[in-house]
């Protein structure tokens, strides 16, 4: 009988709001163009909140471990897994709650999960097989911050200000920067450093080409 199909490998990768996990993230998923990788983002978990009042939605600690609505995520992370597709959730940054439209995503080899708070709940955590935490200065990752809410998400400086000093750096020592201790990598500078993401690059691709050639021993074997 043939061998059971491996699980995919999932690679988290966290930090605060602007310290470039995004950046990291897109710039490994970019070096393997054609290849059978996918990036799953936590904001696209945050909770429903189409019974709130819009002053209620902005009123909500988006930084807080509650705002996301991390049992789903876990559940089609789960899903993901045993190589089933999922329907992912859509949220909409300009109404703070989630829009009606759902994603279509098949299940890959490589799941890159990007989040600030994808290390704070430990079910999640023991998912991934590689953590990994980017690690910038907090002037530098607000100055990031507000030019993201300015240009993609409609935000005016106050009110960004406002949040960043209510809750975003309050919430970042208390639940984000605490996570660092189980990342088995933290990467300076986000973006800017070409090292770690090369590392990071050269350990994804050798476990693609271990799965490709686990797959091509399955199909020659003899039942």
């Amino acid at each position: 009988m043939a061998a059971t199909q491996s699980k995919p490998v999932i690679i988290g990768v966290t930090g605060g709001s602007g310290s470039g996990k995004t950046t990291v993230s897109q710039a490994i998923y970019h070096n393997f163009s054609n290849e059978s990788i996918m990036i799953l983002q936590q904001d696209a978990y945050y909770n429903d909140q189409a019974e709130m009042t819009m002053a209620e939605r902005r009123a909500v600690n988006y930084d807080h471990p509650l705002a996301f609505d991390t049992d789903l995520l876990i559940t089609q992370l789960k899903q993901l897994q045993q190589y089933k597709s999922v329907e992912k959730p859509v949220y909409d940054y300009t109404q703070s709650t989630r829009s009606d439209k759902t994603i279509h995503q098949e299940p890959k080899d490589v799941i890159i999960v990007e989040g600030v708070l994808i290390l704070d709940d430990q079910r999640l955590r023991d998912l991934m097989d590689i953590k990994v935490f980017v690690d910038t200065d907090d002037d530098i990752r607000i100055i990031r911050r507000i030019e993201r809410d300015i240009k993609e998400r409609g935000r005016d400086l106050d009110w960004i200000i406002d949040q960043y000093l209510a809750t975003v750096k309050p919430m970042y020592h208390q639940f984000v920067e605490p996570t660092k201790r189980y990342a088995d990598l933290i990467v300076p500078e986000g973006g800017e450093n070409r090292v770690a993401i090369d590392l990071l690059t050269t350990k994804i691709r050798s476990i693609l080409m271990r799965k490709k050639n686990g797959r091509a021993q399955n199909s020659t074997q003899v039942i």
